[in-house]
């Protein structure tokens, strides 16, 4: 049996994957737009929801987008937490493969969360200010 063939691994990157997919899709609907504009970069958008005209739909869609980014967040959190401690296996190849894969899992979910916040910033704190 492989390192990645373990049911732990694969968990741990579902879960990673899913709350960084979440947290890519703010940045999508809010920071990206407000930053191209800020750099003066309004042609580079304009090209870019041109080529991507569903960029327009999220952007307009923003809170749900934020609502469901936010529940995929707070899911991975919570499988973050119940897998902090989960037993690894006592092979010592699979072991280590294990710990590896939950430092991964975690530095992935920190990001994730970081892209959050960036992206709630923009769309909804910075058009305030």
């Amino acid at each position: 049996m492989s390192q990645d063939d373990s049911p732990i691994v694969k968990h741990s990157y579902l879960s990673s994957f899913v709350t960084l997919f979440a947290s890519t899709s703010t940045l999508v609907c809010c920071a990206l737009p407000a930053l191209l504009v800020s750099l003066g970069a309004g042609a580079a958008l304009a090209s870019l929801v041109s080529v991507f005209p569903q960029i327009v739909w999220v952007s307009e869609n923003k809170e749900l987008i934020f609502l469901i980014s936010s529940l995929l967040m707070i899911m991975g959190g919570v499988f973050q937490l119940r897998n902090r401690y989960a037993p690894c296996p006592i092979d010592p190849a699979l072991r280590q493969a294990c710990l590896k894969t939950r430092k991964a899992s975690l530095s992935i979910y920190l990001i994730s969360l970081l892209l959050l916040l960036i992206g709630g910033w923009f769309a909804f704190i910075q058009p305030l200010l």
